[in-house]
């Protein structure tokens, strides 16, 4: 019974060598492909530098918008639509203004900072307040009968023995989030929080803030941290110093925003959908290129290079550039709610979120024999660097997706060294990105959503 039994395992490892090779080969015509005439660096080029920062409400947005059907209509997509969501429409107004101010008649440059994303302002006479500086949450608990009549200071630091630096962002995001609301209940009149960021220069990182209806909205800035540094030094040295705060920024009515689709339609069950994409908006006091124009020009692409090889997938693959990732999400949740109220199949979704750096892998949200079967793979993907897939997560606007329909979901996990540097900072520009890397994401990408296509998951 031995011969029979090692003939068949024998003609198994045949036929998955063979299977293999030619996967192989697929991944390689596909990254020659990109890596000789991508579309993507230029595509960013024109998204950065003439349309811009292309916040939820903007004007920015609508043309951002108009940019996202015509890049897919180029890019090969044999249909091209849109869904209609209500977002937030948060402006900044004015250009945020703190100083010290101070009995002593020292020289005291401005304090370098900038309104949280759906922050209410000052009004336009600012506030002048001596100032709390508190490192956690529970240091204001400690301190919360010293607040009222205070701006909060949260000089909160990443965490740098975190190799992986969404994890410090993790761990400190709180602050920015939770911060406002938090001091506010204790009667704080403004809060100053130390920038998402371990970076060296002094831009101020901007970023969503939540606020409890429970307790008075208060206005709300990220300061930059050399600067952070300074007012920290001075609160010591200088114990009856306050600070002037000055900031404009409102919430207007909702208005309407859209989710920009492409589709390739599937050869075999075209009536089951495979997502890829990233969110075209962006803060409005940078580019977005890194956050994430790169993720918006590598999902185009994929469907570019398919394309022009010939690659029909089985599915049809869907492009999706959301609206409104950054100060609320409405996109991911439209996309979810009109899949699930169109009885859709999906299969599989993946995101570009997480910056144009050199891939290293992808973080995923499924079960461990998914996982695994994905983990199989890697001999097929480490040519082109990708050799990470333990990490446990999903990019955002497909969450609501993945929650919706119980499938498996997958993010980019590029090298994030230096992606907080620049993360939600004037830094984040055009320049900031190298065409290479970003080529090198799009490649990843394309590669595990066409073995997911053929072998399912």
């Amino acid at each position: 019974m031995m011969k029979p039994i090692l003939a068949v395992l024998a003609c198994i490892t045949v036929q998955g060598a063979v299977a293999q090779d030619s996967d192989s080969l697929t991944i390689r015509r596909l990254a020659d492909e990109v890596l000789t005439n991508s579309a993507a660096y230029e595509n960013l080029r024109v998204l950065t530098k003439q349309i811009g920062g292309r916040l939820a409400g903007s004007p920015q947005m609508v043309k951002a918008e108009k940019w996202g059907a015509e890049v897919l209509k180029a890019a090969g997509a044999e249909k091209v639509f849109t869904q209609e969501c209500l977002v937030p429409h948060w402006v900044r107004g004015d250009k945020e203004q703190a100083k010290i101010v101070s009995r002593r008649r020292d020289l005291v440059p401005p304090l370098h900072v900038i309104a949280l994303g759906n922050s209410v302002g000052t009004g336009a006479k600012g506030v002048t307040a001596p100032v709390l500086e508190v490192r956690s949450f529970d240091e204001l608990e400690a301190k919360k009968d010293a607040v009222k009549g205070k701006i909060v200071f949260y000089n909160y630091p990443f965490n740098p023995t975190f190799v992986k630096t969404f994890h410090s962002y993790g761990d400190a995001v709180k602050y920015r989030s939770q911060g406002p609301s938090r001091a506010s209940k204790y009667g704080a009149v403004a809060v100053i929080v130390r920038s998402m960021s371990h970076s060296t220069d002094n831009y101020p990182h901007t970023g969503s803030t939540r606020y409890n209806d429970s307790f008075p909205k208060i206005a709300a800035v990220a300061i930059g941290l050399q600067d952070a540094e300074r007012l920290s030094r001075r609160i010591v040295n200088d114990p009856t110093m306050q600070v002037f705060l000055r900031t404009t920024c409102e919430m207007l009515p909702d208005t309407i925003g859209h989710n920009v689709i492409g589709e390739l339609r599937g050869s075999e069950f075209p009536d089951e959908y495979i997502t890829v994409g990233a969110h075209l908006d962006s803060w409005d006091n940078c580019e977005g290129a890194h956050d994430d124009g790169a993720g918006v020009v590598q999902s185009v692409e994929i469907l570019r290079a398919y394309k022009s090889l010939g690659m029909r997938p089985k599915r049809t693959l869907r492009v999706v550039l959301f609206a409104n990732e950054e100060n609320g999400v409405r996109g991911g949740a439209k996309y979810a709610k009109l899949a699930k109220l169109n009885n859709e199949r999906h299969l599989f979704a993946l995101e570009s979120d997480a910056g144009g750096f050199t891939p290293r892998g992808f973080i995923m949200d499924m079960k461990p024999e998914q996982r695994a079967k994905v983990k199989s793979w890697a001999p097929l993907m480490l040519p082109y660097g990708l050799y990470d897939f333990d990490e446990v997560g999903s990019g955002v606007d497909i969450t609501p997706l993945g929650r919706a329909f119980g499938i498996p979901m997958a993010e980019l996990s590029p090298d994030s060294q230096r992606y907080f540097d620049i993360h939600h900072a004037a830094s984040d520009t055009f320049e900031s990105v190298n065409k290479r890397e970003l080529e090198m994401g799009a490649v990843g990408m394309g590669a595990l959503i066409y073995l997911v296509d053929k072998y399912g998951l």
